[in-house]
């Protein structure tokens, strides 16, 4: 699993864009002006969310004038993508890559499941909120598809749904045998 050298931290995701790594519990970062979904939650070392109802903070605010002038809880259900993202290189980076997400107001089981798409080539589908791993993905870019869908596989009609991201998978030219 990759690991952050800098410990547990915070990630902080503005309207399902990829997440920015926190390390300290005070912290600015630069928000556009206009309505957005901000989710903050705890992340282990090796990036795993903390999967708790304590462990997050899931608002709906309003930036103006680079300041939030206003917020509301999120009582709809809502998916967020975490991992993977980003470059991964080298062989332990790439044999086994992550696969993690968080969900708010909603439980995973009968009634909600997530599906998830690999390349375009493989869709599976989750019913447990857990990490998991991706194995024999190819070198170079890949892409996940996450999508929160209703116990008839119905996309579900709430905000940021479905979200996807494009990451790389590269191998360590210092392990190529010569």
């Amino acid at each position: 699993c990759a690991n952050s050298d800098k410990g547990q931290h915070i990630h902080l995701i503005i309207d399902n864009g990829p997440y920015a790594a926190r390390y300290t519990a005070e912290f600015d970062h630069e928000v556009s002006e206009g309505e957005h979904y901000l989710l903050a939650f705890l992340s282990r070392s090796y990036h795993e969310s903390i999967k708790t109802n304590e462990a997050n903070v899931v608002k709906k605010i309003t930036v103006t004038d680079k300041s939030i002038s206003s917020e509301e809880d999120v009582t709809e259900p809502m998916l967020f993508y975490s991992r993977p993202k980003g470059s991964y290189v080298g062989k332990a980076n790439t044999d086994k890559v992550m696969l993690d997400f968080y969900i708010k107001n909603v439980t995973l089981g009968n009634d909600y499941k997530v599906k998830v798409e690999i390349n375009d080539k493989q869709e599976f589908m989750v019913d447990t909120w857990q990490p998991y791993y991706i194995e024999g993905l190819p070198m170079g870019d890949n892409k996940v598809k996450l999508t929160l869908v209703d116990a008839e596989g119905n996309v579900v009609n709430t905000p940021l749904n479905p979200v996807e991201r494009v990451f790389t998978l590269a191998a360590d030219p210092a392990e190529t045998v010569q």
